[in-house]
């Protein structure tokens, strides 16, 4: 059993405090309403599986992907508890709070449990490039998918010759006749790649 206990009163006085985090719907009690619950998440539910994943991993046969025991289960708690939907858009079935609420809210889910906390971290990268880059087709589609946790999506990007530089990257996407999209190219180390 995990004793991690995040921080809740300092990430409130960070807020407000230090940062003089103001927002007309959010008041300092609301916050720290907020930061609770995710704290009880991350120290009751999340910290306890950080080492059955160290230890257990993911696994992918026959083309499925079994996450660590416990994890599918965690997974779905968090996602029935709204935290997937925190600073997105409600058009698309978010909360709509503020990200400098949501980066405490990760701190504590990343502490807690580093392999879980991936998953939605990656998939909160996917959701922000198809609303600030996607087509008005692509957002209907995925956003309220990724958005609830039905789906996730990941990032692709390192290479073996590009690393962290972007700049770097080959791979490319030809778009097909059929309107698909033929990928050449190779990419490494990819956290969450195969869920």
């Amino acid at each position: 059993m995990s004793d991690y206990r995040p921080p809740v009163q300092e990430m409130a006085f960070l807020l407000y405090d230090v940062l003089g985090f103001d927002h007309p719907e959010l008041d300092r009690e609301t916050a720290v309403v907020v930061l609770d619950e995710a704290a009880k998440l991350a120290s009751d539910v999340l910290a306890p599986l950080n080492k059955i994943g160290d230890a257990n991993g993911c696994t992918l046969k026959d083309g499925s992907v079994k996450t660590a025991p416990g994890f599918r289960e965690a997974y779905k708690q968090y996602c029935e508890g709204g935290w997937n939907a925190v600073p997105f858009d409600p058009e698309f079935g978010g909360q709509g709070l503020p990200w400098a609420l949501t980066f405490p809210l990760q701190e504590m889910w990343q502490g807690a449990n580093m392999a879980f906390g991936l998953c939605p971290l990656l998939n909160q990268g996917a959701i922000e490039a198809i609303s600030t880059h996607g087509a008005p087709e692509q957002k209907e589609i995925y956003l309220p998918k990724l958005i609830e946790g039905e789906w996730t999506g990941t990032m692709n990007l390192t290479e073996s010759q590009a690393g962290s530089d972007l700049g770097l990257l080959k791979t490319k996407a030809e778009k097909q006749a059929d309107g698909t999209y033929k990928i050449t190219g190779q990419k490494i180390f990819i956290t969450y790649g195969e869920h």
